[in-house]
């Protein structure tokens, strides 16, 4: 079984050898039926309208078209703080990947935090649980997380995320590269938002939107970037960052993209004495802190533990051994599209308002 760094370091052709060649031989051949499952699924959906459900409220996706972390729960956040300031009762539903049984995962309890007016479902039938939205928590609008390949579920704005350092999933579909789907895939987004556009110049910028014009060409294209906070630990405290001092830490994650926070924590001035890298998604155990905390304690001259908040709401504790530990907290800022993304925000909204405006007149008249 490849853990994460080792899947990468095969994908990506930096393993070398007979055993990188021989790896990425099985993961291509691996990844020849799962191209063939995934043209027959599209096509069902492609052809059939019996195969998508329809549910009584507007439906915004916001999806990937890689496997990883394409910074997904900030856009989501934004985009129901949009909703709610517009008096929308809208219900995030996502399928819940890596939650425990009987719990709710990472990204959940994060947007809990974050969002604690805005409820959260998290169940495999994305179907059921926005219906039960609308029973339950008389949803209006429902923002589903993570839908872009969910496509038995009808949805009225498809929005696509693309990470700046790894766009296009190295051009190969699951498990010999990163897509979940071809490319070809992206003709059905209804807006695309690059993510992470800081890490790249602008020339790259433009030849990434040129290679997706090629397969969409109608779309709104949005840029934006993943612009640190501040620092919060498990017991809500928090602290300002500390750009210039360069301050020596160690950092850990379970997320799709450790990369990303990796450059995001450099960018911000710190110096990573020590790093390490769980599965996206990763449930820590006993085992797990009791290692982190051993860890800890082998590091000289550290000030403190870094990880993502994702990270820090399943940890739960302020200290691992004698270093402190901290989140960094993540804001997204837009670089450019953000009126033309918020106006398809706003068309939905109005369209959530009237739809129930026009319910409640159909229960006057009866």
């Amino acid at each position: 079984m490849l853990t994460p760094e080792e899947h990468r370091e095969i994908v990506s052709g930096r393993r070398r050898g007979f055993g990188g060649v021989a790896w990425r031989f099985l993961l291509g051949a691996a990844a020849c039926p799962y191209g063939w499952a995934v043209a027959l699924r599209n096509r069902r959906y492609d052809h059939s309208s019996q195969a998508v459900t329809r549910v009584a409220t507007p439906v915004i996706s916001v999806g990937n078209i890689t496997a990883g972390g394409t910074g997904k729960t900030p856009l989501v956040e934004w985009i129901a703080r949009r909703l709610r300031q517009q008096e929308v009762r809208v219900t995030i539903v996502s399928r819940g990947y890596g939650a425990e049984k009987g719990g709710v995962n990472d990204e959940a309890k994060e947007l809990e935090q974050r969002l604690p007016d805005v409820p959260h479902l998290q169940d495999p039938d994305r179907v059921a649980a926005a219906e039960l939205a609308v029973e339950e928590f008389s949803a209006q609008l429902i923002l589903l997380d993570d839908g872009f390949q969910h496509r038995r579920i009808d949805r009225d704005l498809d929005i696509v995320l693309l990470d700046a350092l790894q766009p296009f999933g190295l051009g190969k579909l699951l498990p010999r590269g990163y897509l979940r789907e071809p490319l070809t895939g992206l003709s059905r987004a209804d807006a695309i938002v690059l993510t992470r556009a800081d890490m790249i110049d602008a020339p790259a910028r433009a030849e990434l939107r040129k290679t997706v014009q090629r397969y969409n060409r109608t779309a709104p294209w949005s840029e934006v970037i993943h612009a640190p906070q501040c620092l919060r630990n498990a017991s809500g405290d928090e602290q300002p960052i500390a750009p210039g001092e360069r301050p020596r830490i160690a950092a850990f994650c379970g997320i799709g993209n450790p990369a990303g926070f990796r450059h995001t924590l450099e960018a911000c001035g710190y110096e990573i004495a020590a790093w390490r890298e769980f599965p996206d998604h990763h449930s820590y155990t006993r085992t797990d802190i009791e290692s982190l905390a051993g860890w800890a304690a082998e590091l000289s001259d550290v000030a403190a533990l870094l990880c993502t908040h994702k990270d820090l709401v399943k940890i739960e504790v302020d200290r691992l051994g004698a270093l402190p530990l901290w989140a960094l907290l993540i804001g997204m800022q837009f670089q450019a599209g953000e009126a033309e993304l918020a106006a398809l925000i706003d068309q939905q909204a109005d369209a959530a308002l009237a739809n129930d405006q026009d319910d409640d007149w159909g229960s006057d008249a009866d």
